[in-house]
């Protein structure tokens, strides 16, 4: 009877000391409280009341910055909300180096965005939003290093300006949409001018292209059915003349 009772206690025991450690995840073992090792993925062995294990996912975390009221170069007060991603690279530090690596790094990550981000003008802000994701993931990462902690990138999903500035800024673009439009505008009645002052030239020059371009102008106004047509005082004149230019064209 006693040596049933020993083998179902080995038995128990061998049970109790067995761990399954996933492909993503690694343990990290102390043995009498002293860390020892980084064991798995896969069925590890652990002693009982001599060891015990800490599991690590090595699995990219999503972590998000919560939304902070930031002040910028240019003094404007906006609230930014970002997200991080990072991973952890060495499963003893984030064990030992640190309490609690996901509360840490998400502290950090709070602070250097309010420092970076502060550093810049808002029109920077808007338009060098890459360039400051950057700046904050290396500082992060510069951080992070000794618990363990790779930062693989920080993105601004979110910048929330005050509605003053919302409204000049929309002003601004409407001015600068005007800018354009009469520059354009301006444009087009230049070139116009151009080809006017041109077209007077040649019609100077060849006084019979003055009345086909008057007789064109007549077959546009008939075509929109009107019935009474005025014809200039020198209209007729200039007929004859071009008719005997003809003439005296034919005789040569």
């Amino acid at each position: 009877m006693l040596l049933y009772t020993i083998i179902i206690i080995i038995v128990a025991v061998i049970f109790a000391s067995l761990r399954v450690v996933k492909e993503y995840e690694r343990g990290v073992i102390f043995f009498l409280g002293k860390a020892t090792a980084v064991r798995g993925p896969g069925l590890i062995f652990v002693i009982p009341i001599f060891e015990n294990m800490v599991k690590v996912t090595l699995r990219t975390v999503t972590m998000d910055i919560p939304s902070q009221k930031i002040i910028t170069k240019d003094n404007v007060s906006i609230d930014i909300a970002a997200v991080a991603y990072y991973h952890i690279v060495d499963p003893m530090k984030s064990v030992v180096a640190i309490e609690n690596v996901y509360k840490a790094v998400n502290q950090i990550s709070q602070t250097t965005v309010r420092n970076i981000v502060g550093q810049f003008m808002l029109d920077q802000v808007l338009s060098q939003t890459t360039d400051i994701n950057a700046q904050i993931k290396d500082v992060i990462d510069a951080h992070t290093e000794p618990w363990g902690a790779e930062v693989t990138a920080v993105e601004i999903k979110d910048i929330a300006l005050p509605e003053n500035m919302q409204r000049a800024m929309a002003k601004e673009a409407e001015a600068e949409r005007e800018r354009r439009a009469k520059i354009v505008a301006a444009e087009g009645e230049m070139q116009a001018s151009t080809k006017l002052a041109e077209a007077a030239d040649i019609m100077a020059a060849h006084p019979v292209a003055l009345q086909l371009r008057t007789l064109q102008t007549m077959a546009e106004i008939s075509v929109e059915k009107n019935s009474t047509i005025i014809f200039p005082a020198q209209f007729m004149t200039t007929v004859h003349e071009a008719i005997n230019m003809i003439k005296a064209d034919n005789t040569k």
